[in-house]
C-alpha cells in the first residue's frame, strides 16, 4: 500500500515538472512563431523593410535581446529536461526525508541565466552584422563566406575535446547531480548556472548557426532545436554529432570555395 502510494506521489510530481517546463516552451514558441510571422509580413513591402536600414537604438537592442532570451527558452528547455526531473525527483526524496529542500524552478532559473547571458551577446554579434549590413529582413547573414566559415567552424568543434566534455555532463543527469550538488538556495541556483555552462559549452556553436539561414526561419530554428534535443537524449547522440560535424564542415567548406570561384 504504502509503495502505491509512493509511486502515485512519483507520478504527480513528474507530472507537475513536465507540465510546468511543457507550459513554459510552448508560451515561447508561440511568441518565436508570431515574431517571425510579423517580420515575414513586413517584409512585403519595402516600405515597411526600409527602417531595417537604420542604426539600431537601445529600444532595438531590448527588444532583440528579448527575441533572442525567448528562442533560448523555447530551442533549450527541452533538452534540459531530463536534467530538471533529476533534480526535482533529489529534492522530492529529501522533502519526504524531513530534509531541506529548494524549488525546482530556483535551479531552472540559474539555467536559464546562462542562456540570457548568451543571448545578451547573440544581441550584440547581430548588432555588428546590422551596423556593416550584413544582415537581410530575416535576419540571416548575407555573405556566403562568413556564413560558410560559421558552418565549417561549428562542424569542426562538434569534434573538440571541449564539445565532448560538455555533451558529457549534459546526457549524464545522475552524474552530474552526484557530482556537483550544492544544498540551499544558492546552491540549486548555482547548479543551474554550471549546468547551463555545460549546455552552452556544448551548443553555442549551433545556435551561431542561426544567423546563417535566419534568426526568423521558424524551420532552420526548430531543425536546430531537434537536433539539440536528440544530441543530448537519444541514445549515440555523441557520435549523431560528429556525424552533423562532418556534414557541417563539408557545407560550409563547400560554400567558401563556391563563393571564391564565382568572385575569380
Amino acid at each position: 500500500m504504502l509503495r502505491e502510494v509512493a509511486e502515485n506521489v512519483l507520478r504527480r510530481d513528474r507530472i507537475v515538472v513536465l507540465s510546468g517546463l511543457a507550459l513554459i516552451t510552448a508560451l515561447s514558441w508561440v511568441y518565436v512563431v508570431s515574431l517571425a510571422s510579423d517580420t515575414q509580413n513586413m517584409d512585403m513591402g519595402a516600405e515597411m523593410a526600409m527602417p531595417r536600414m537604420q542604426a539600431w537604438g537601445f529600444a532595438d537592442f531590448g527588444l532583440t535581446f528579448g527575441m533572442w532570451a525567448v528562442m533560448m527558452v523555447a530551442m533549450m528547455t527541452p533538452s534540459a529536461a531530463p536534467m530538471i526531473l533529476m533534480f526535482a525527483g533529489v529534492n522530492r526524496r529529501r522533502r519526504e526525508q524531513g530534509v531541506s529542500y529548494v524549488p525546482t524552478s530556483v535551479f531552472l532559473a540559474g539555467y536559464l541565466v546562462v542562456w540570457a547571458a548568451f543571448g545578451v551577446l547573440a544581441t550584440a554579434a547581430q548588432w555588428g552584422l546590422h551596423a556593416v549590413s550584413l544582415l537581410s529582413p530575416m535576419m540571416a547573414i548575407t555573405s556566403p563566406v562568413l556564413g560558410g566559415v560559421l558552418l565549417l567552424a561549428a562542424g569542426v568543434y562538434q569534434w573538440t575535446p571541449l564539445k565532448h566534455a560538455c555533451l558529457r555532463e549534459c546526457r549524464s543527469p545522475l552524474g552530474f547531480v552526484l557530482n556537483e550538488w550544492r544544498d540551499g538556495r544558492w546552491g540549486a541556483f548555482s547548479m543551474g548556472l554550471k549546468h547551463g555552462g555545460y549546455c552552452t559549452g556544448c551548443c553555442w556553436s549551433l545556435m551561431a548557426l542561426l544567423l546563417v539561414a535566419g534568426v526568423m526561419n521558424l524551420l532552420w530554428v526548430a531543425a536546430i532545436a531537434g537536433f539539440v534535443l536528440l544530441e543530448k537524449v537519444a541514445p549515440g547522440g555523441d557520435r549523431l554529432g560528429r556525424v552533423a560535424g562532418v556534414v557541417l564542415a563539408g557545407w560550409g567548406a563547400w560554400m567558401v570555395a563556391a563563393s571564391t570561384l564565382t568572385v575569380l
